[in-house]
């Protein structure tokens, strides 16, 4: 009970930290130079090397059975995630990527309403609506050039395969027998390293030959955004509410674009700005619906 305690004293602070590592991703990948399917797989499987050492260290147990399969078929969801995600920083501004993906808690919602019939409080639905229109005004947004359509909707398809990964992944919340966060972690990062490795190849990504400097912001792409990020999150869950971690990855989007404004000299579109604005106004009062009616709900963990 008193290391438990403990550990909530932490989680805030480590929430923080992983805010601020995912807003850091598609910064990242930019530097990178890497190519986008490329970045992808080498950012999970790069993630089970980090990762797996220390779960055999601890002697965890990993999942079998029914938690098995879901986390296979949850990181087949999570490395399509990435893959789409990545591959729309090649076409489209950074803010305009990142807000559109932020769209996740929109998709988990319509979806859980379509197949578990799950209810959506008149707060959470005027959210939506308000995030879809945002989502419309940044699609007319034709400031990062002719290809930014393309690239919007990639980072739509992004949203919408993360909220696959979120909504196959409920079951094994409700496992009798859950599986700590390091080896389910790697469960996920193998499946997505794995389904993104034949998409990789052929599409002709070259998936070594690089720079040292390449594999130095590959290496900080996992390290940060991937573990700092999405591990964090995800141990985080366990000592907090999940409402904490869904406010808090709100500024994602925010913090993102100023650091492409700052670093890559990337000044969003006034469409972008606009939208941006109406969409992050939009998942606030999404997610505020849903904290009331279900405080537990982890829709709006950060992808990046």
């Amino acid at each position: 009970m008193v290391q438990d305690e403990a550990r909530g004293r932490v989680a805030l602070p480590a929430i923080a930290v992983g805010v601020l590592a995912v807003s850091s991703a598609a910064i990242l990948i930019r530097l990178s130079e890497a190519p986008a399917l490329a970045v992808a797989f080498w950012r999970c499987a790069l993630g089970v090397v980090v990762l797996l050492p220390s779960a055999l260290v601890r002697r965890e147990r990993f999942p079998r059975g029914k938690v098995l399969y879901v986390g296979l078929a949850s990181g087949v969801a999570l490395g399509a995630h990435f893959g789409f995600w990545i591959v729309s920083l090649d076409y489209t501004s950074v803010a305009a990527s990142v807000v559109l993906v932020s769209n996740t808690p929109v998709f988990v919602a319509i979806l859980a309403y379509l197949i578990f019939g799950e209810k959506t409080s008149p707060l959470s639905f005027a959210g939506i609506l308000v995030a879809l229109a945002g989502t419309t005004v940044i699609a007319q947004d034709g400031s990062a050039g002719s290809a930014a359509t393309f690239g919007n909707a990639l980072a739509l398809l992004g949203a919408v395969t993360f909220t696959v990964y979120v909504l196959v992944g409920r079951s094994q919340r409700s496992a009798a027998e859950p599986v700590g966060v390091l080896p389910y972690s790697i469960v996920l990062y193998s499946a997505a390293a794995v389904a993104l490795l034949p998409a990789a190849l052929l599409s002709g990504d070259e998936l070594w030959g690089y720079s040292g400097e390449t594999w130095f912001w590959l290496w900080a792409i996992t390290l940060g955004p991937q573990i700092l990020g999405h591990t964090v999150f995800n141990w985080a869950l366990g000592y907090v509410e999940a409402s904490a971690v869904s406010g808090a990855v709100l500024a994602e989007p925010v913090i993102a674009s100023f650091l492409a404004w700052l670093i890559l000299a990337e000044k969003p579109g006034s469409a972008t700005l606009l939208g941006g604005v109406v969409v992050l106004a939009g998942l606030f009062l999404l997610l505020r619906g849903r904290r009331r009616s279900s405080p537990e709900t982890p829709e709006a963990v950060s992808r990046e």
